[in-house]
């Protein structure tokens, strides 16, 4: 019993892979998305040239490019994320702690399927 319990089972890992898919074709959308409204901004930046209002709209471009950016950088890293759980359920890794050597909790996996910790080794980790 003890050594069933180290471990998810076939069945808990593809419900576990189908989140993760899930999750990774959400957050690719999303991505191309922000890719996309960077691309817009880009596209429009070279074609306003007119008067003391450019000043104020490059500014505003600016700050929106890069909040834009970090999202995308953000996102990027949640989708390299998914891709590494997904990688974990195919090495039998997955919902192993790596601080503890302990399951995760299902309810933890399911609200954060990329995470390696379990919530009482991410707790020691934030004191």
């Amino acid at each position: 019993m003890s050594e069933e319990k180290k471990r998810y089972s076939e069945e808990e890992l593809k419900e576990f892979e189908a989140i993760i898919n899930d999750k990774l074709e959400k957050a690719q959308i999303a991505l191309d998305d922000i890719k996309s409204t960077l691309s817009r901004i880009n596209d429009n930046g070279t074609d306003n040239t007119a008067g003391s209002t450019k000043v104020l709209e490059d500014g505003a471009d600016t700050a929106e490019k890069e909040n834009l950016s970090q999202l995308a950088a953000r996102q990027q890293k949640f989708i390299t994320n998914l891709e590494n759980a997904l990688v974990r359920i195919k090495n039998g890794t997955y919902g192993v702690c790596v601080d503890t050597g302990n399951l995760i909790s299902k309810e933890r996996l399911r609200a954060v399927p990329h995470t390696m910790h379990s919530i009482e080794a991410k707790l020691k980790q934030n004191q």
